[in-house]
């Protein structure tokens, strides 16, 4: 049984609901910081010997608030504030960085959550003022206790509000911007957070993808409210690294927001534990244009060292890359005679349905003309488990693909296409934006059976299949066609070839570990010419080109 905050023996019956973390909160000071705490009623008594248990933990350096905060509140529910609290050795890294680099006279932690920065902070800067951003209540609550408790309370506010459109002061000082802004992806935001991104970028002569994640905003609302002389670290996804709508982190970084280093944390490290997201720590100097920005990788969070040392990397080679994740760590060079995968094969992306429980049949009784079924990949684990051949379509779902003119089939043929078609319409098959793009909403128009099938996006390498039953593919796979005719054997070996040689770190890596090969990003993986590949794949050396 339950027992209730006041008769609490231990912290976790104290901390076992979120009424007993506010009572908490409130008890160790939360009320004496402005902002989030300074509007809290007392919620009850606790026991004093866990306050007591609970000051010592948090002068400690733990954050017993902030891990039951996360308890309580399920990854569902934190999902749409983004809160993702940051590991104590990331934190550690970025508070030693900022040390070295200066002495601010405020401190702004965009994303406050349990105020693990601002903690750290709160330790290395004694007199500066610290101010936290945060959109949930409770957890605003959590880091004014946290603060409370160290003793920071007089010098500390917490204000529950959107950071973006939240106004910031300007003092006569110096300013460090320092944190984990919340990973929210674009379709979880309201529209009028992509319209505040950019309108805002537009009025500073530059451009914003409505697409961009929330960290990305954050970038921006950084810039907008720094002065000249400030200076921060943000960790964040390090999917802005390579994608379309991280540009606009890319270019603040090459101009006003000054970048001055990039260190990239490999997912394989779990900087976020049980999220396998990826992580990259910015650096960065208002109004600064250094000449090189340093970038690094490091495969675990106990390598991360000093921030800011990496290989120089000019400013005019990070103008011209449009994927900054080669610039972050060692890039094999290929051996010599080697040639892009482009030169043998055109890679294209499968087709996409708009509606995949119309398009798709498991069984023969759909009513339709067998010439219009076709045998097709339509699900990633299918080449996965094919052990590198496709040698019988047989146990795949079927993709009906309709021609566009329907005049050619025989009555009996035509009737049960119409029958088909009114029940695709009444599915509303015909309104989906894939379908409205079409020339005629009923024809997918499927491309000719790949010689070759390969996944594009998982945790993983991608793998790679020879098609020998000519099977199609949706848009789960890219099918690989040679330029010249490829005999089947040779296939085998460059399927063997890719299967073991190909690395992740020649895709992009998104948050939450997945790693993905745009058609053009496969055809620019090294293989041997035809001429070698016997020799190489069946050789001793193959093993040296595993890089997953």
């Amino acid at each position: 049984m339950r027992r209730g905050v006041a008769n609490a023996d231990t912290l976790d019956e104290l901390l076992s609901s979120e009424h007993g973390l506010r009572t908490s909160a409130l008890a160790l000071g939360a009320g004496l910081v402005r902002g989030a705490g300074g509007h809290c009623p007392c919620a009850g008594a606790v026991p004093r010997h866990l306050e007591r248990e609970l000051v010592e933990r948090i002068r400690a350096g733990l954050d017993p608030l902030g891990e039951a905060f996360c308890r309580l509140r399920t990854p569902a529910e934190r999902r749409p504030h983004g809160a993702v609290y940051t590991p104590p050795a990331i934190v550690r890294a970025m508070g030693e960085w900022a040390e070295r680099t200066g002495r601010p006279d405020r401190v702004v932690d965009p994303g406050t959550g349990s105020a693990r920065f601002l903690l750290d902070a709160a330790r290395r800067f004694a007199r500066a003022e610290l101010i936290g951003f945060e959109t949930d209540r409770l957890a605003a609550l959590v880091a004014c206790a946290n603060l409370a408790a160290v003793g920071a309370a007089a010098r500390a506010r917490v204000i529950v509000r959107d950071y973006c459109r939240a106004r910031l002061r300007h003092i006569p000082g110096r300013t460090l911007f320092i944190g984990n802004p919340p990973y929210v992806r674009h379709h979880e935001l309201p529209a009028a957070a992509k319209e505040w991104l950019a309108v805002s970028a537009a009025r500073c002569g530059l451009s914003a993808s409505r697409l961009a994640s929330l960290y990305v905003h954050f970038f921006l609302a950084t810039w907008l409210k720094a002065q000249p002389g400030d200076y921060g670290a943000f960790i964040t996804a390090a999917e802005w690294l390579d994608v379309n709508y991280g540009s606009l982190v890319r270019r603040l970084l090459l101009s006003g927001l000054g970048g001055g280093s990039l260190t990239v944390i490999d997912p394989a490290a779990e900087p976020f534990p049980g999220t396998a997201a990826t992580a990259a720590i910015s650096t960065f100097g208002i109004g600064a244009r250094p000449a090189v920005m340093r970038v690094s990788r490091v495969p675990a969070l106990e390598h991360l060292g000093r921030l800011g040392c990496g290989k120089a990397v000019r400013r005019e080679r990070l103008q011209a890359e449009r994927r900054w994740s080669r610039l972050t760590g060692v890039r094999h060079r290929a051996p010599a005679g080697y040639v892009e995968l482009g030169e043998l094969c055109r890679v294209h992306r499968g087709q996409v349905t708009g509606c995949n429980r119309i398009w798709i049949t498991d069984g023969p009784c759909c009513g339709l003309p067998d010439v219009v079924l076709f045998r097709a990949v339509t699900r990633a684990r299918e080449v996965i488990r094919a052990g590198g051949e496709i040698a019988d379509g047989c146990a795949l779902r079927r993709v009906i693909d309709l021609p566009a003119d329907l005049d050619r089939f025989a009555a009996d043929e035509r009737r049960r296409i119409d029958a088909f078609l009114r029940r695709a319409r009444e599915a509303g098959a015909h309104e989906t934006y894939v379908a409205r793009a079409r020339k005629v909403w009923w024809s997918l128009g499927l491309r000719a059976p790949a010689a070759i099938l390969a996944t594009y996006m998982a945790r993983r390498p991608p793998a790679f299949a020879v098609n020998t039953a000519g099977v199609r593919h949706l848009n789960v796979a890219h099918g690989l066609y040679p330029r010249e005719p490829l005999d089947r054997e040779t296939q085998r070996l460059l399927v063997a070839y890719l299967n073991a040689c190909v690395p992740r770190a020649d895709g992009r890596t998104y948050a939450g570990g997945l790693t993905k090969f745009e058609p053009r990003e496969m055809e620019r993986i090294m293989v041997p010419p035809p001429s070698r590949l016997a020799g190489v794949v069946t050789g001793p050396a193959m093993g040296d080109g595993k890089a997953a």
